[in-house]
């Protein structure tokens, strides 16, 4: 059985909620609240501003919080939502009060509305990916049902107010973890709140693509966007989950480091497509250097890379005239493993690829065996020895590969279960 497992992810304590751990201070003004995504207040004695909400379960909790430690009432002035994530936006109920303006960047209606449209399609991919998180016969149906806020301001590149004498400048970061993301900029004192930006993780690589599936961001519009909060020069760095980032030469360094990395992989991709590679052979030879090497994350590079060859050509490689027809290869897969002696013949020989350190080449077998005859013993055992390979192989340091990996185990393993 494999030693890793997404539940050891350095992600879970980030997103952790605890209904009893209380708000805390930043400075004197900036107030925060640990929760699936933070929240955050930046208070003022004529009006606050609050920067997400927490999920709608969190929501009245976070608010009870943030009063608790200004020993008073808040007085929202303004929410704003770095994206639309259930758990950046959910609890916004709890914060609309009369006269409260909610801020959201312009694709944040439309990306709600394709969340709500697309709900049954995405929710089970995402159960698949957090199958260990989530309890057996359940979902994340609830992440799609959250409710938008109502009303709400967009800006299209930036918009600028003032609250309790505090400057604010919002500015558009479409080609993060979401299209409808923005930063909040706050000049006067040389701070930068960027949400999932940049992904989850501080130091990871962004989050381009997530397992489940997602709208495709641009990694071009990703490193115009790095450039222009760079330009800033923030003091402090206030993200979505963790503690805040001080100083300016910390946070160049930091976020330097990741802008390297993404230009290194476009870099790749970009002299593989002119070179005459395939998309297979640039996604096998990207080797990012030593001194990139970023944090535990959600995707590895070789899909940053995959996202890179997309963005730029589509999705048809001209590799294969099949590509350009809806009868996929999987579809012949019976016929090919009758010919080359049955399923048996070809989890042996997936078997024979697994004592080479070759699990992909075993992964490719084994998928056509199982689609022979997913009801064969011997087959299923055989994939669940070639997931656990490929799981130990992420060395349990990014989550979605891991946690689809993970998932494919469990239906794997009640598989075997039913056979019994």
């Amino acid at each position: 059985m494999t030693r890793y497992t997404t539940l050891n992810h350095i992600v879970l304590p980030m997103i952790a909620w605890d209904p009893d751990r209380p708000a805390e201070w930043i400075n004197d003004h900036i107030a925060m609240v640990h929760a699936t995504s933070n929240a955050y207040v930046v208070a003022g004695d004529d009006g606050d501003v609050v920067i997400n909400t927490g999920t709608a379960a969190q929501g009245p909790k976070v608010r009870e919080k943030f009063e608790r430690l200004l020993g008073r009432p808040l007085e929202v002035a303004k929410v704003v939502f770095t994206q639309s994530h259930p758990d950046h936006v959910g609890g916004w109920q709890v914060f609309a009060d009369p006269g409260a303006e909610l801020i959201g960047q312009r694709m944040f209606p439309q990306i709600c509305a394709e969340r709500r449209m697309l709900g049954p399609f995405f929710a089970p991919r995402n159960a698949n990916v957090i199958a260990a998180m989530i309890p057996p016969g359940t979902n994340s149906h609830n992440w799609f049902d959250t409710a938008d806020p109502s009303p709400l301001t967009t800006f299209a590149d930036t918009l600028d107010f003032s609250v309790a004498d505090r400057s604010y400048r919002l500015i558009s970061v479409p080609a993060g973890e979401t299209l409808d993301a923005l930063a909040v900029w706050l000049p006067e004192e040389k701070t930068l709140f960027t949400g999932n930006w940049a992904g989850a993780i501080h130091g990871a690589l962004p989050n381009f693509y997530t397992a489940r599936g997602d709208r495709d961001r641009s990694i071009p519009g990703w490193l115009l966007d790095c450039d222009r909060l760079l330009a800033l020069q923030p003091d402090v760095l206030i993200t979505g989950h963790e503690q805040p980032i001080v100083g300016k030469d910390r946070i160049a360094a930091d976020l330097g480091k990741v802008r390297e990395a993404i230009a290194f992989i476009h870099g790749h991709v970009v002299r593989g497509m002119t070179t005459g590679q395939t998309l297979p052979d640039i996604m096998a030879t990207l080797r990012l250097p030593p001194e990139l090497s970023p944090r535990d994350g959600r995707c590895p590079p070789h899909w940053i890379a995959r996202s890179v060859w997309e963005e730029y050509a589509g999705w048809f490689r001209q590799e294969r005239t099949s590509e350009l027809y809806p009868t996929q290869p999987s579809a012949v897969w019976p016929e090919v493993v009758a010919m080359a002696g049955g399923p048996l013949a070809l989890a042996e020989r997936a078997r024979a690829h697994l004592d080479d350190n070759d699990p992909e080449r075993a992964l490719h077998l084994i998928e056509m065996a199982v689609e022979a005859d997913p009801g064969d013993r011997t087959v299923r055992e055989t994939e669940l020895t070639i997931y656990d390979a490929l799981a130990d192989q992420t060395e349990g340091k990014i989550f979605d590969l891991l946690g689809w990996l993970e998932g494919r185990m469990i239906a794997t393993r009640d598989a075997l279960k039913a056979m019994d």
